[in-house]
């Protein structure tokens, strides 16, 4: 799937926030974050979340755990390589 989503905010070194739909606005919506909160000397943390909202939302139950999967790789992935990093 392509998605072309908006940008609804950018905060260098805080935060970055889209919104995308499928197809048309209000039919399957997720507005995505990426929030990186400061926790002192040279710690930081990562929250990812998405929020759905729409008429097919309600229909896209094994879409969605695929989607949490997706995230959850991600977010390991991540996690890893900045460990090897540090």
């Amino acid at each position: 799937m392509t998605f072309r989503p908006v940008i609804l905010a950018i905060k260098p070194e805080r935060e970055l926030r889209w919104l995308g739909h499928l197809l048309i606005p209000g039919i399957f919506d997720g507005e995505h974050s990426f929030v990186i909160e400061p926790l002192g000397e040279g710690r930081v943390r990562l929250v990812q979340s998405e929020t759905f909202n729409g008429l097919l939302v309600q229909f896209s139950g094994p879409l969605l755990d695929d989607t949490e999967r997706s995230f959850n790789l991600m977010n390991l992935a991540l996690k890893e390589r900045v460990e090897q990093a540090s």
